[in-house]
């Protein structure tokens, strides 16, 4: 009779949906010279590096209800960081683990750390990125959360949302495979939803135009986040508005307004006239 490993992690008839979101997160500033452009880079790469990063998915973690497997995360040269998390949905005893490559949170003993969830993971990656002509600097941050089960990614979208300055948000929800029912019955989702706005705060949608594009047979969700109101001095680096004459405020916020409205329709608009 073969030897059972009881090191191995149990998996009960658990629900087999994979639910998955995944959005881009846009900040937009102004830089008025080359020096502010490179202050800039390095004030996002420290705000968001890999241990802040790490911090916001743990609270993901948490929020959705799951534990934190493995942790990885790098920061990079000469800007951008990355972490994933690979997640539980219940707590997982520390003996079941496994020893060659959970380097994360339980075990911390290196600089470079990757974290699982069992089924599922959580993933950020970050992009700052500058124009080389129009002073415009674009922070990107790409987050993916993928859980198995019956825990829901939805539940971290308000405060994933709010953990970052977001000027343009594009989300992808999807539910894919299958689960049965004690009949034997496939089911393709075990829950209702008609957009990811369902699952955003009311204050959150008042402060942008959105868009939806959504598959319903296929439970393919996707919508677009444009906010509205642009403060000219939340978009200044280095300089305040009190600075500048109503020509420069009015030239900064077509800038702006051009690189916000490209991104959210995902198209380039000529400035030739």
């Amino acid at each position: 009779m073969p030897k059972i490993n009881e090191n191995k992690l149990r998996l009960y008839g658990f629900n087999n949906l994979t639910k998955s979101l995944s959005f881009n997160i846009y900040d937009i500033c102004y830089t008025k010279t080359e020096e502010d452009r490179k202050k800039y880079i390095e004030y996002i790469d420290e705000q968001y590096n890999s241990e802040r990063l790490t911090k916001i998915l743990k609270t993901v973690t948490e929020s959705i209800g799951a534990s934190v497997l493995n942790i990885a995360k790098q920061d990079y040269d000469p800007q951008g960081a990355s972490v994933t998390l690979l997640i539980s949905e219940e707590e997982v005893p520390l003996y079941v683990l496994d020893p060659s490559c959970n380097r994360g949170v339980l075990t911390p003993c290196r600089e470079n750390i990757v974290g699982h969830l069992d089924k599922s993971h959580v993933t950020v990656h970050t992009y700052p990125e500058s124009h080389p002509e129009n002073n415009i600097s674009t922070f990107r941050v790409d987050i993916d959360v993928s859980t198995c089960g019956t825990i829901s990614p939805l539940k971290a979208l308000n405060y994933l949302i709010s953990s970052f300055d977001s000027d343009i948000i594009t989300i992808d929800y999807r539910v894919r495979g299958f689960t049965r029912d004690i009949e034997g019955n496939k089911h393709y989702i075990d829950h209702k939803i008609s957009s990811v706005q369902d699952y955003i705060a009311r204050g959150t949608i008042d402060r942008y135009s959105l868009i939806d594009m959504n598959i319903y047979q296929s439970n393919i969700f996707h919508t677009k986040m444009k906010i509205k109101d642009i403060d000219l001095d939340n978009y200044l680096f280095e300089i305040s508005e009190a600075d500048l004459c109503e020509e420069e405020k009015r030239e900064i916020f077509e800038k702006l307004n051009q690189e916000m409205t490209e991104i959210f329709y995902g198209i380039n608009i000529n400035n030739s006239n």
